[in-house]
């Protein structure tokens, strides 16, 4: 691959460096929807949604699950912020499985003083960890 097509990628968590490199393409969940993103694209910020990022570089491509958090997207550098990322090999499925059971539990309940939106997200987040886990 032409070195002019590749750009730097950084996801960095609130505690460690999840991952740094140069890709050819990356894809993620925003709030608009699922984006693919190039050198040279329009520079922005975009807020996540918790989903699978695919990091492309050449005939290589990597997973991870990614959950909340923001995009700063520049011509020659995109930098995820996120509140967590988590390589396939590092998840747990049984835990996930588990907290997929508590969060449909929640919802279903219509318990008063449920916090709907935090069940939902916490539903959202086991699901991308079972999907990527099971790849």
């Amino acid at each position: 691959m032409a070195e002019n097509k590749l750009f730097q990628v950084a996801i960095i968590c609130p505690d460690h460096l999840f991952y740094e490199g140069q890709a050819s393409m990356i894809e993620f969940n925003t709030s608009e929807g699922q984006v693919g993103i190039y050198r040279e694209h329009v520079p922005e910020t975009l807020l996540l949604r918790p989903g699978v990022v695919t990091i492309t570089s050449g005939q290589e491509k990597r997973q991870a699950a990614l959950h909340t958090g923001f995009a700063e997207i520049l011509k020659d550098r995109v930098t995820i912020f996120a509140e967590a990322a988590e390589w396939p090999e590092d998840i747990d499925l049984e835990r996930a499985e588990e907290a997929r059971k508590r969060a449909q539990k929640r919802l279903e309940g219509h318990k008063p003083g449920i916090d709907v939106l935090r069940a939902e997200m916490a539903l959202n987040r086991a699901l991308v960890r079972i999907h990527i886990s099971k790849k």
